[in-house]
Parts: structure tokens; sequence; C-alpha cells
């Protein structure tokens, strides 16, 4: 049980600077100033539903993606590496908020027209919470899983499905505390925070890249 808590840590540090759940919290109050609370909360829910589904999916049917591709695994790592540390380098130096970008933008003119349009899947899930960077992650991380790590079958099947059920119940958590977090943080503290997950994100892109190239070398004089 106890390689079962540190497995669910470990995908936790690695999911949840990508997920970056109070950038969504921002991202929320921005676009569902007009709706009740009623709303928001299924708003909340749905987005927290939709983000697990996603992550289900990617896990699953990334490696038959790979496969179908004939991507390789040091190639996954390095261009998931790229993908994670270009999303580190926007967090650290961010060019626009959440709030600014084009799928906001058009969201917001869709809540101007109709005021109880769908916020949850588009752009809370994705791109905000489950993008690309998550989802890259996500695949890299089964082609690790399943090339080897040092926890037992048993774990390594238990585990993923858990990992993303906390994720999305932390997401839900957030949306569903929104206006609290907002008021204890404040956008400076939100702001702050996610540039200190940038540079983790960046830290962990780097990493990904030293070890798909390092498995090509030994590949190579293998």
């Amino acid at each position: 049980m106890l390689e079962l808590f540190k497995a669910i840590g470990l995908g936790l540090v690695v999911l949840l600077p990508l997920a970056n759940p109070l950038t969504t919290v921002a991202l929320f109050l921005g676009l569902a100033g007009n709706m009740n609370n009623a709303e928001r909360n299924r708003q909340s829910l749905m987005a927290s539903v939709y983000v697990f589904i996603i992550m289900m999916v990617a896990y699953y049917a990334g490696q038959v993606v790979m496969n179908t591709f004939g991507i390789s695994i040091p190639g996954l790592r390095i261009a998931g590496g790229l993908i994670v540390a270009f999303i580190g380098f926007r967090m650290l130096f961010p060019q626009q908020k959440a709030h600014d970008s084009l799928e906001a933008r058009h969201k917001s003119e869709e809540l101007k027209e109709e005021p109880t349009a769908n916020i949850a899947f588009v752009p809370l899930a994705m791109p905000s919470t489950a993008g690309p960077g998550t989802i890259a992650m996500i695949i890299s991380s089964t082609s690790t899983v399943k090339h080897g790590v040092n926890f037992p079958d048993w774990v390594v099947l238990v585990a993923p499905p858990l990992i993303f059920i906390s994720v999305a119940i932390i997401l839900w958590g957030c949306l569903r505390s929104s206006g609290a977090i907002m008021r204890l943080v404040g956008k400076g503290g939100i702001e702050a925070i996610s540039r200190l997950m940038g540079f983790l994100l960046v830290c962990m892109g780097v990493q990904f890249i030293i070890n798909g190239v390092l498995e090509i070398i030994t590949t190579y004089h293998a």
C-alpha cells in the first residue's frame, strides 16, 4: 500500500505543475462572472470530469498512437521534453494571461450572446488544464512505466486512474473554492506560483530530453 501512495504522490508531482489548477481558477473567474452558483458548480464538476477523461484516453490510447505512427520511445521523450520545457518557459515569461488566450476570447464572446454557454471542456479542461503539455507528459510516462519501473505490477495497474482522479478532484476543489482562493492568494500570488511551476517544468523538460538522448546513445553503442 505504501508503494501505491508513493506512485500516486510521484504522479501528482509530475502532473500538477502542468495542470496548474490555480491558472484555471483565474480563467474560470474571468469567464464565469455572470453565472449563478448552481451553474458555476455544474461547470466545475463537468470540467473535472472532462479532465479525467482526457487523461485516461491519453494514457491508454497513447501507446497505440505511438505504435501506429512508428514513434520510438526516445523520440517521444525528446519531443515531450521540448513541449514541456516550452510551456515552462511560457509560464516563466508569460506573453499573455490565461484569460487572454484565443480559446478564452472566443468563449467570452460566446458567453456574451449565451450566458449559459458551456466553458467546462473549452477552455477549462482543454487547453487550460489537460493541454498539449499534460498529454505529452502522460504519453511519455506511459512508455516509461511500460519499460521498467520500480513499482509492483499491481501498483502500475491501479495508480494511473487514481492519479487522474486525484488531479480531477483537486481541480474541482479549486474551482468550487475559486473565490476564496483569489481572495487568499490574489492575482500576484497566482502569477508567482505559476512562474515557480514554470521553472519546474523547464527542469523536467530538459531532463526528459537528456533521458531521450542518453537512451539513443545507449542503443547506438549496444
